[in-house]
């Protein structure tokens, strides 16, 4: 993964994924996969990025 790159789209925070752009807290992929744990999710935290991935 090059983490060069700064996706200015997608905001990021999580240092922990292998696809965080390091120099700036944005995604360093061209796009991402929201999805959801839930059955009928109602709030923020029922949300998950499919796109994570453990560094």
């Amino acid at each position: 993964m090059n983490n060069s790159y700064v996706n200015e789209s997608i905001r990021c925070t999580v240092n922990q994924c292998k696809n965080h752009a390091q120099s700036k807290d944005n995604c360093a992929l061209s796009s991402i996969l929201v999805g959801t744990h839930e059955h009928n999710p109602t709030q923020d935290q029922c949300t998950d990025c499919k796109s994570f991935q453990m560094k």
